[in-house]
């Protein structure tokens, strides 16, 4: 739901609930175009749909389980990338905090490799938070605006496993004659 609601976010190309490698299931998008560079709102809706399947499972089930550990470690990563190497940071401004690679050294911790202090560190775990919470509840807000949409697409799922772009689509479009 929320790859479709998102403007700038590709379209749904396949989803599926078949479990495959560690992921029990995946949204495939593919993009329409190349993108040489990202804006910061593209990514900031990369966050908000990677956060999608926890807000579902939270919003619909009232639990939530370990299904979506790899969309929350690429949405941080994605956050971490726009805070400390991009520069997309409001609060903290166009700096880069990272010295320019991701490697931790064998014998050598983040702590004494990090050319900023604990202060900083701080801040910028926070910026990457309020990105994080915010893309959450941005996440969330859409899901509970197509709830309807949201049921459809995990009935389909549920009793066919995979959904195409075109079903899924579908799953949006007005009946005929309907009021808008």
């Amino acid at each position: 739901m929320a790859m479709h609601a998102l403007p700038s976010h590709d379209p749904v190309h396949q989803i599926t609930i078949v479990p495959r490698g560690q992921a029990g299931g995946m949204t495939i998008s593919l993009p329409e175009e190349d993108r040489s560079y990202l804006s910061r709102e593209y990514m900031l809706q990369q966050i908000a749909s990677l956060l999608g399947g926890r807000a579902a499972e939270q919003m619909i089930l009232g639990d939530i389980s370990t299904g979506a550990s790899n969309d929350i470690q690429r949405a941080t990563a994605l956050a971490r990338k726009m805070v400390g190497t991009y520069g997309m940071s409001e609060k903290l401004g166009t700096v880069a905090f990272d010295a320019g690679h991701d490697e931790v050294f064998i014998g050598k911790s983040m702590a004494q490799t990090r050319p900023y202090s604990e202060k900083t560190a701080a801040e910028i775990d926070g910026e990457i938070r309020r990105m994080i919470d915010e893309a959450y509840e941005r996440c969330r807000g859409i899901l509970e605006e197509y709830r309807p949409q949201l049921i459809a697409v995990a009935e389909h799922l549920l009793q066919h496993e995979t959904m195409t772009a075109e079903a899924f689509e579908a799953v949006f479009q007005k009946p005929e004659g309907a009021a808008e």
